[in-house]
């Protein structure tokens, strides 16, 4: 488990899998915070990246602290990852927002976005990143297996 403090609006957490090549990624570069999927033996870095996930807004995360009444905090970003090194689960805060299943090839966030149309050759699920907290249950269940 890996963690990064962080204000909104700038952050970066790349962390391996035990199971060579995945990797994951929380990046924010001052818009929105994503979570990537990557596979780290592909040596151009636009090949690398097989799925990405919407995690926030950093305008809506600013709106709902002031809602909140509350001034901008520091955030906290976690990443786990399975025993067997093929799911990967982001934290902020010690809320689960986004889990990576590399063997089923899919991911599940809360916001559900983006999501394309399925094309000819995909190896990847992106037509839905539905939130499921089977999947997350699952996860929580091997780490104590």
């Amino acid at each position: 488990m890996q963690s990064l403090s962080f204000t909104p609006g700038r952050a970066f957490l790349s962390v391996n899998s035990p199971t060579v090549p995945w990797t994951v990624v929380f990046e924010d570069e001052g818009i929105a915070g994503y979570f990537y999927a990557c596979d780290r033996s592909q040596e151009k870095h636009e090949h690398s990246i097989l799925d990405a996930m919407l995690i926030y807004n950093v305008a809506a995360l600013a709106k709902s602290d002031a809602e909140l009444e509350r001034p901008e905090s520091e955030r906290i970003a976690t990443i786990d990852w399975s025993r067997d090194g093929l799911q990967a689960v982001l934290y902020l805060d010690g809320t689960p927002q986004a889990l990576y299943d590399f063997q089923a090839r899919c991911g599940y966030c809360r916001m559900d976005f983006p999501n394309f149309m399925a094309e000819q050759g995909d190896t990847w699920r992106k037509s839905t990143h539905a939130w499921s907290e089977a999947a997350l249950q699952r996860f929580e269940a091997a780490l104590y297996v």
